[in-house]
């Protein structure tokens, strides 16, 4: 049960403060004129779990970057019967709001599937076993083998809660109502049992009987093909003509990637202002209708070449959205102020003293980033991935890197304590942790390192911050200045949004940011002609080393020992000592060419005591402007005692010695091979 504070500054009532049980969906009290408190407003933070009621005159004085802080005048008195009435109002529908906070929607969901024949499978890790994608972004990722036909399947139903990050539209967040970068996607499966009928008709048995949803506040889209499930809808659960869309294959036929496992869905979509009619109704209005639950019939198999090969079972794939149900049942405006999310704002405001509540759009709007982006980074480094300038590790380190510059924005202020050295976000992180006990209770065991990685790559990128800042803000003044005399849009050339990259580590993507906000343009094409010619260097630089080594040296001669991390991790970021192509040293070599590495550290096991050596991937991706490769490990073997080679194929792109890698083992093959 949330608790109310009545009322928000200790001065409102005699220097005391007063707590009364508050179901924490309820927004505001609207009252009647007869009502005792007709004379007064109420002033309510509008997150979920914390929430305080203000009683106060209209000669409140609110301050800025603070909560409520006093009233003007001394007319206002509390009259203590009127606010037992509340108090009592707001208790007796108390059992209902308990069913609808995030962690009890999660569990109701998978009790609902569990109670119909799915097995509950636990989340899997974000760092997915598939090397055609970075991150976890779906809850079917960990079927797709099953869905595939490639291994057989275990269960024939599973209902799963699993953790997703997506960060393709990172600039999104919370500028919508829904866009997130972590989130968690609640799913059934059906590996070759049931179809259409039962998923169809479960979902709308779920939404409108567990959850409750009124049904005229439901629409449903198809695929414009598929009149099967058309006829289902509106014949079998009874749903109007009128609400039932047909849809391109942009929005309803869906895909896990360029290729695999797709087919046609189906979508629910909850109806936030029923009152605007049926007519030219347009499901995409995010200012009216939200899609909260999509089923995928999957049942093709998406080829190289674009066709279409059916598969050999037809499954069905499903996922509601968390954060968005959890928006509907709670009566919150965005998916921010709901219990999963909100608390963690509040955190960051209250080290901000500020009031969400009555801050502006743009203090909201980063207070949600932080919100966000905080949540997604507390669970990627949970499941090893450690900030770097390569793969998973870049998304970790561009998620840090626009918290921290949120925070700076919004004057929190640093730590105190000794530990943290002036960090803040693990003071904040440390409300993720709290939350995190249902969705991944290994979190908590895992939070001392959790809170040491935020503590350092913020200290770090601080720096980073103090020497780009000045020179940026000198420079956007400068492109400004020089528009306003020549009458043209100002511009940040590209020149110098590369001395930012190459000499102050500062990123373009945080330049493009800062500019945007100062109603500057970067010019990206300028950028990308700067990085070409420092690759051109690099490249003749590479061709000169090359020439050096081709009589043969053995570049192992100056390597010492490979440092094995593999007992603590089965990723981590390491650095290519050297390349061999059939025996010869090489410093680059491109896809398509068998190949042995030499890192300067790895997780793989060594082929040992009759054990086979660990199977798994190099990633190489450094961002957005850099080569990437992908680089298949099938053997490893030890040389010399203390070297480890990797013995593998270039799947993708160029790999070269010096470039920074993510190593990463196959775990289910290491786990098979004890």
């Amino acid at each position: 049960m949330a608790a109310l504070k009545l009322p928000h500054s200790p001065r409102l009532i005699q220097g005391r403060q007063s707590l009364i049980p508050f179901p924490a969906s309820t927004m505001l009290f609207p009252k009647p004129p007869s009502s005792p408190f007709s004379n007064y407003s109420f002033a309510i933070s509008s997150g979920f779990l914390t929430r305080t009621l203000a009683l106060f005159s209209p000669g409140i004085v609110v301050c800025k970057n603070s909560s409520l802080r006093g009233v003007r005048g001394n007319q206002s008195r509390i009259r203590s019967a009127s606010v037992q009435r509340v108090a009592e109002e707001l208790m007796e529908d108390q059992s209902k709001y308990s069913l609808v906070s995030g962690d009890s929607i999660r569990q109701r969901f998978l009790d609902f599937y569990a109670s119909r024949g799915h097995k509950i499978l636990p989340s899997a890790s974000l760092v997915p076993d598939d090397p055609t994608v970075l991150l976890t972004i779906a809850g079917m990722l960990p079927f797709k083998p099953i869905f595939l036909g490639k291994i057989p399947r275990q269960v024939p139903r599973a209902t799963t809660a699993q953790r997703c990050i997506r960060t393709n539209d990172v600039e999104n967040v919370g500028r919508t109502a829904r866009h997130h970068t972590f989130f968690e996607m609640l799913g059934n499966f059906s590996f070759g049992d049931y179809f259409k009928k039962e998923a169809i008709k479960w979902s709308w048995e779920l939404s409108t009987k567990e959850f409750q949803l009124p049904p005229e506040r439901l629409w449903i889209s198809v695929y414009e093909d598929d009149d099967e499930a058309f006829e289902i809808w509106h014949k079998e659960v009874g749903v109007p003509v009128d609400h039932i869309k047909r849809m391109g294959a942009d929005d309803n036929f869906w895909m896990s990637g360029a290729t695999g496992p797709c087919g046609p869905c189906s979508e629910i979509y909850y109806d936030f202002h029923p009152e605007r009619g049926t007519a030219d109704v347009d499901l995409g209005d995010d200012t009216r209708f939200i899609e909260f639950y999509n089923l995928v019939f999957m049942e093709y198999n998406k080829k190289d070449d674009g066709t279409l090969e059916p598969l050999k079972q037809k499954n069905i794939d499903t996922g509601l959205g968390l954060e968005r149900m959890a928006r509907i049942l709670q009566k919150v405006p965005n998916n921010y102020e709901t219990d999963l999310i909100y608390p963690i704002i509040e955190k960051a405001s209250a080290l901000a003293n500020i009031s969400y509540p009555l801050a502006d759009e743009q203090t909201k709007l980063k207070l949600k980033v932080v919100g966000d982006h905080l949540r997604a980074i507390v669970y990627l480094i949970s499941d090893g991935v450690l900030p770097s300038n390569i793969g998973r590790g870049y998304v970790v380190r561009r998620l840090i890197r626009r918290v921290v510059r949120a925070g700076r924005s919004l004057g929190i202020k640093r730590e105190r304590r000794d530990n943290l050295e002036g960090a803040v976000l693990p003071v904040i992180a440390e409300k993720v942790i709290e939350l995190s006990t249902h969705i991944d209770p290994d979190v908590k065991i895992k939070a001392p390192r959790i809170l040491e990685e935020l503590k350092k790559e913020e200290l770090n990128f601080v720096q980073t911050l103090e020497r780009g800042e000045t020179l940026l803000e000198k420079m956007l003044a400068d492109a400004s200045s020089s528009a306003e005399k020549s009458g043209t849009v100002p511009c940040l050339s590209g020149k110098d949004a590369f001395l930012l990259y190459d000499t102050f580590g500062f990123p373009v993507e945080l330049t493009t940011e800062i500019a945007e906000e100062q109603g500057v343009t970067v010019d990206m094409n300028g950028f990308d002609i700067e990085m070409e010619n420092q690759r051109r260097l690099s490249r003749a630089a590479h061709n000169v080393v090359k020439l050096a080594v081709e009589d043969g040296t053995n570049l192992t001669n100056n390597i010492n020992k490979t440092e094995f991390v593999g007992y603590d991790t089965l990723s981590t970021q390491a650095v290519v000592e050297s390349l061999m192509v059939n025996g010869s040293p090489v410093i680059q070599v491109s896809e398509g060419n068998d190949i042995e590495v030499l890192l300067n550290k790895t997780p793989f096991y060594a082929e040992s005591g009759g054990q086979i050596g660990d199977n798994g991937f190099l990633y190489v991706t450094g961002g957005e402007k850099q080569q990437t490769a992908v680089v298949e490990i099938k053997d490893v073997q030890k040389s010399l005692g203390d070297l480890f080679i990797h013995k593998g194929t270039i799947k993708e792109g160029v790999l070269e010695v010096g470039r920074e890698v993510e190593a990463a083992v196959d775990a289910k093959l290491r786990q098979r091979a004890k």
